[in-house]
């Protein structure tokens, strides 16, 4: 519940800012920007790392989930890891409104499953499922002998990175902002819906199978498929319920493969995002007719092979560096947006504008900004204590260590490198922060916006300009929040 208000918080300040940028690369357009071009490039470069290993990860759970039905047994993963690579890279040939497609048919089976599920989880711990031999459940799970903090403290602070990881993704909106027709319009609806998203099929769902699966079922741990260890599949198991496991695996199947299509938009527009602003090779800038960063595709075709490699006797090691590259990177990410949305404001205040000036405004303002940053470092500080101090041990191991923060190191390494880099190619990039006074508000900002906060726009154009977007503000009745919130969620 935690990570998900900062999610919210971060969406909120990103959807301000591509709205009145929708510039390619977006959020890693604004560090670069609002924050410094060095801290920009190590941003991009890992989230799109993190994004390209991730790929590969995605594709072999693909293929373990598979293997929860028994007829896949004996059949080689490449059997299905070439189809699966071939699908993901089709979709992409087909631009944002191919990938916008896929993920909307690929949601509306996710949220079937889920509300399915919401309704059935409260007949299971109701006591109205008659396979079930536990009968009522209620909130036994939340009292003795369990627990409701597993691993105590060092269990609490594990979460962190695990729930963030979770709900990485989000942030995509703000990479569609150049691809999309009417970002004023569509960004902000797509961010007032996270905080809805959030509730409802995070932690409704999270919280209803609290009740009814116990921490330490032996199926968590159980031989198998890792499909057989989820926590959905395990709820309707100790219902005893026939048939429908099968189909909440298919369901699980197609959220993996859900991801794995956001590890292609993400990385490839990214990528392309830095080599365009001269941050990456200019091969990667390269751009089709219709829009398509063709090169940056074929490497993300080329990373997605690493899945082969799981096929390897010692392909799970190999793996587990490649995931603590991504692990803690979306936490960096999302507390560089609040940075930048931050000093942006700071910026567009120095250059004598309003806030009532902007297409859209955080919800939660430059304040909400702050809250997110502060959840992010307070994160990243619970992490580096894990990674020191794992749960079960060993305390201070220099390998372990690596294996959960490497992602830290990384980054500085990257910023190390562009700062050197820029030192001597780029002068104008080699303080350590963009000062207020220096950063440009205007290159990329929305031309309808131009028009009111532009430089030379008189000081009358701009109060009426004001004074109709207040207009178009105007305090909403009841129903008007009522069907908002209805139109949200559906």
């Amino acid at each position: 519940m935690i990570i998900g208000g900062m999610i919210y918080l971060v969406m909120q300040a990103l959807a301000e800012l591509a709205v009145l940028y929708p510039v390619n690369g977006a959020f890693n357009m604004y560090i670069c920007r609002f924050v410094d071009p060095s801290w920009g490039f190590a941003c991009g470069w890992q989230y799109a790392i993190s994004w390209l290993t991730v790929l590969p990860f995605e594709i072999s759970a693909a293929c373990n989930i598979i293997h929860y039905w028994d007829g896949s047994a004996g059949i080689n993963n490449s059997a299905w890891i070439v189809p699966l690579l071939v699908a993901l890279v089709a979709i992409q040939f087909f631009g944002v409104r191919g990938y916008g497609e896929v993920e909307f048919v690929l949601s509306i089976i996710k949220i079937i499953a889920c509300v399915g599920f919401m309704i059935l989880a409260i007949i299971i711990d109701c006591g109205g499922v008659p396979t079930d031999t536990r009968g009522y459940i209620g909130a036994q799970y939340w009292h003795a002998p369990w627990t409701g903090f597993l691993n105590g403290f060092q269990g609490f602070c594990t979460v962190f990175v695990t729930a963030s990881f979770a709900y990485t993704g989000t942030e995509l909106t703000g990479l569609a902002a150049a691809e999309t027709a009417n970002p004023k319009k569509e960004i902000p609806k797509a961010s007032k819906q996270v905080v809805w998203r959030l509730a409802i099929f995070y932690i409704i769902n999270l919280f209803l199978v609290g009740l009814i699966v116990p921490a330490d079922s032996p199926l968590y741990s159980g031989e198998g498929s890792s499909s057989r260890h989820s926590p959905f599949v395990i709820a309707i198991q100790l219902a005893g319920i026939p048939v429908l496991p099968s189909i909440f695996n298919a369901v699980i199947l197609i959220s993996v493969m859900s991801v794995a299509n956001s590890c292609t938009f993400g990385s490839t527009r990214t990528l392309q995002a830095l080599a365009a602003n001269g941050m990456g090779p200019n091969l990667f800038a390269y751009i089709d007719k219709k829009g398509r960063p063709v090169s940056v595709i074929v490497l993300q075709l080329l990373f997605g092979c690493l899945a082969f490699i799981n096929l390897a006797p010692n392909g799970g090691d190999i793996f587990t560096w490649l995931l603590s590259l991504s692990g803690l990177s979306i936490l960096f990410i999302y507390g560089s947006i609040a940075l930048a949305h931050i000093r942006f404001r700071h910026a567009w205040a120095a250059n004598g504008h309003s806030v009532d000036e902007l297409p859209f405004k955080a919800a939660f303002g430059v304040w909400g900004s702050w809250v997110c940053l502060i959840i992010n470092v307070l994160a990243l500080i619970a992490q580096f204590y894990v990674a020191l101090y794992p749960v079960g041990g060993p305390n201070l191991d220099p390998t372990t260590f690596f294996e959960l923060y490497l992602a830290g190191p990384f980054l500085l390494f990257l910023y190390v490198i562009w700062k050197a880099y820029s030192w001597v190619v780029r002068p104008e990039d080699r303080p350590l922060y963009v000062k207020i006074r220096d950063i440009d508000i205007y290159t990329g900002m929305r031309d309808t916006q131009l028009a009111i906060s532009g430089p030379d726009v008189p000081e009358e154009q701009r109060q009426a300009a004001i004074a109709e977007i207040r207009e178009s503000e105007k305090k909403k009745s009841a129903k008007d929040y009522v069907m908002g919130v209805v139109g949200s969620v559906f």
